[in-house]
């Protein structure tokens, strides 16, 4: 490792170099982690804590009853909570893994793949990103609508497979891909698809797990598809559910703001449960991102 000054830059003990790094770094990591911490917090506060003047950013007697309120509320519904949850998982994991196919195999065509018209579908990839979902809410209505998709499960499946900022990403990894090795497997005979297989994904996997979070994260919380696309509620998702239970029981301030809480907090932890399985990953995404 280089030196500098008589010490190294990345030495494998503590130094004393190293106190102005954790000066500057632990502030900032703890901003970043105050909205977590307090989302479980939130959820396990009593009904007193919960509306206490000033408020209280730690639970000092940490209580279920938020989240025995919340199941007794679905309960009460005439469509079984198991149904919600099948109906996520089904959506969210085909809409990833879809989205994850599409968007690899793109990045290595747009990446590695010389044809007519490469330049122009970047260019419209790049133009999308522009683009928030309430822009085209109307036009992805319209054929969802034509497409004689509504109240089905690709009505919620279809809309959010293309990710335009996973394909960028996964792109700008794909291009750190050396060339040799594409070519090297040409010459002892490889097919396009052995090259996807074993030579790509291997070599983009930190930028896959990055796409995965993000792909994750639109569908499993998205409201869009259930809210415009679905009129049998046996079909909505449970972001959909969660999200119209907390605003019926909110209009009842007092009973309600438990119930939001936990339900914050139940759909905010596969979010960080996921994170929390490929952060390796995504960190090596960021560590590499930049090296050409």
């Amino acid at each position: 490792m280089a030196a500098y000054k008589g010490h190294r830059m990345n030495p494998d003990k503590f130094e004393k170099s190293q106190i102005k790094l954790y000066i500057f770094v632990i502030p900032l990591v703890i901003i970043t982690g105050l909205p977590i911490v307090f989302i479980i917090f939130h959820a396990f506060k009593p009904m007193e804590e919960l509306f206490a003047f000033p408020p209280k950013f730690i639970t000092l007697h940490p209580t279920l009853d938020n989240f025995r309120k919340l199941f007794k509320a679905t309960r009460s519904a005439g469509i079984p909570l198991s149904k919600y949850v099948f109906n996520s998982v089904v959506v969210t994991g085909i809409v990833v893994f879809a989205s994850l196919l599409f968007s690899t195999m793109a990045s290595y065509s747009l990446s590695k793949l010389k044809y007519k018209g490469r330049s122009t579908m970047l260019k419209i990839n790049e133009l999308a990103l522009m683009f928030v979902p309430v822009a085209v809410m109307i036009p992805r209505y319209l054929i969802v609508n034509k497409m004689g998709l509504v109240d089905t499960y690709f009505a919620q499946i279809l809309p959010l497979i293309p990710l335009p900022v996973a394909l960028f990403l996964l792109k700008q990894f794909t291009d750190q891909v050396p060339d040799s090795l594409i070519e090297a497997a040409y010459m002892d005979g490889a097919k396009e698809w052995q090259i996807y297989l074993k030579i790509i994904i291997p070599m983009i996997k930190p930028a896959i797990a990055t796409a995965a979070i993000l792909v994750f994260q639109q569908v499993w919380t998205n409201l869009e598809a259930s809210n415009y696309y679905i009129n049998d509620d046996s079909l909505k998702t449970l972001a959909f559910y969660m999200n119209t239970l907390t605003s019926t029981s909110t209009t009842n301030t007092v009973a309600g703001q438990g119930i939001a809480a936990a339900a914050s907090l139940i759909m905010f932890l596969p979010n960080l449960i996921l994170f929390c399985i490929l952060q390796k990953n995504v960190m090596n995404t960021m560590a590499h991102s930049g090296i050409k």
